[in-house]
């Protein structure tokens, strides 16, 4: 039975096609202050009767078109979204991060491992509107005491999409 404001429909703002502008850290945890900034697409859509968001990217980096795909999954008892994201040069499921929303800002959060390290991976969803959103990845070597952001993806929906 679906509870009102349960948080299964908060993710409904990315339906639609997007464009998106990306900006990511040249190399992650290792002090680095050069950016390189890239456009994309994404088309994002509701599955399993809204439990589910799914979304398929095009990032168009210097290096040329990497494609991913992004699957979120509602869980009906903790209330949370798990997020799942797959490149298209691995074809592999990375580790979800997992969290929820909280006055309008989403927190997702994952421990893993990083060129050989632990890390705690942060994305927060924030400034959302009806055409636009922010989305930002960040890592932490420390427990999450602090954080290095290395990924900032503007999205702005496309007219009509």
């Amino acid at each position: 039975m679906q509870t009102e404001n349960d948080g299964r429909n908060d993710f409904d703002f990315l339906v639609g096609s997007w464009i998106m502008r990306h900006r990511r850290l040249k190399e992650r945890l290792k002090g680095s202050t050069e950016w390189e900034e890239f456009d994309g697409t994404a088309v994002g859509k509701k599955l399993l009767n809204g439990l589910a968001h799914c979304d398929e990217v095009v990032m168009n980096r210097q290096t040329g078109p990497i494609h991913g795909y992004t699957l979120r999954l509602f869980d009906v008892n903790s209330k949370e979204w798990s997020i799942y994201w797959a490149a298209g040069t691995s074809g592999m499921l990375d580790v979800p991060v997992v969290g929820k929303f909280k006055d309008g800002v989403g927190e997702f959060y994952s421990q893993e491992v990083f060129e050989g390290r632990h890390i705690f991976c942060r994305f927060t969803w924030s400034k959302i509107t009806a055409n636009s959103a922010q989305w930002e990845q960040a890592f932490s070597v420390d427990g999450g005491k602090t954080w290095e952001t290395n990924w900032v993806n503007r999205f702005e929906r496309v007219e009509g999409g």
